[in-house]
């Protein structure tokens, strides 16, 4: 969905016992490595702002106790259309060493705070361009790269590089910490091809392209109207003829399931959903930020199981 609206250092012995805790306590998610309380009192907090409350997530899993993060959208509830700069979002940028956007003009609205901001400093990362993906001839790219769980581990590794740049000492704390969360990612990746094994080639339809990345990666073929799809992700009208040839994937049982961005909805989407729900075919919900009281992995996790439970039906 495009969304231009929208949508410091420790002393040396201190970083050898925060090393030392994180190597000796670390579990396989890497939990006890940003938890630990054995860390140098005298280091300092990284500020980082996120657009998203998913790449705050991912900040805080690679920065631990050594990042203070402000998450600028973080309300599933929230349409990220309608976001208008708050004055403390604002203050948060002025000050922030590391700032993580998604790119691709889904987020546009952090680079025009920045420079309102006057903040020049700190050290931007563009997940879009982490991913080093573009659009192809004759079709937008596709920004929601954050359901693409290998472009996510690429971006951990650059949050990490970020933050040991601002806190040379915790270097390896954070890319330990980076590490632990693409080992869980790759956990993830796993499931994503279990589902690929049991329904490679299954149709399903969409109301965006939000989890395109993660249906593709499960082997999986988008049926819907590329003019529905685009017209709702850019706010714009859905013409009859496309809302109709919608509408045929779920009354002539074309496709297994639909994948319902429940984030912004509409009229037309509305209606996609009530289709499908008639003909006895499977909605799953997903969201563009991340669910109270989640986390990233779990969060995509629980999106693949939801996705695999509706084609095994």
């Amino acid at each position: 969905m495009h969304v231009t609206s929208v949508r410091g250092p420790a002393v040396l012995i201190g970083a050898a016992l925060t090393l030392t805790c994180v190597y000796a306590c670390a579990g396989p998610s890497g939990a006890d490595s940003r938890d630990t309380p054995h860390r140098d009192a005298s280091s300092s907090v990284i500020p980082v702002v996120a657009s998203t409350n998913v790449y705050g997530d991912i900040v805080q899993q690679v920065g631990g106790g050594k990042v203070k993060v402000v998450s600028i959208i973080s309300d599933p509830a929230q349409d990220p259309h309608s976001y208008e700069a708050s004055t403390q979002n604002r203050l948060a940028l002025s000050k922030a060493k590391v700032v993580v956007e998604n790119g691709g003009g889904y987020d546009d609205f952090v680079g025009e705070m920045l420079r309102s901001a006057k903040n020049s400093s700190p050290a931007v990362i563009d997940a879009v361009k982490v991913s080093g993906k573009a659009s192809k001839a004759g079709a937008e790219l596709n920004e929601h790269v954050w359901y693409d769980a290998p472009v996510m581990g690429k971006l951990a590794d650059r949050i990490a590089d970020a933050l040991a740049k601002a806190a040379p000492a915790d270097a390896a704390v954070f890319r330990h910490n980076a590490a632990a969360f693409k080992d869980r990612l790759t956990v993830l990746e796993s499931k994503e091809r279990q589902v690929k094994a049991a329904h490679a080639g299954a149709a399903v339809a969409v109301t965006e392209p939000v989890p395109l990345y993660m249906t593709e990666a499960m082997g999986l073929r988008n049926k819907t109207p590329a003019d529905f799809s685009e017209a709702v992700e850019e706010g714009e009208d859905v013409s009859a003829q496309s809302l109709q040839r919608t509408l045929a994937l779920f009354t002539g049982k074309q496709v297994k399931a639909l994948i319902y961005n429940k984030q912004t909805s509409g009229p037309p989407t509305e209606k996609v959903k009530a289709a499908a729900e008639d003909n006895g075919i499977p909605v799953v919900p997903v969201t563009e930020t991340l669910p109270p009281g989640e986390d990233y992995i779990g969060w995509m996790t629980a999106n693949v199981g939801a996705i695999k439970s509706a084609l095994d039906r």
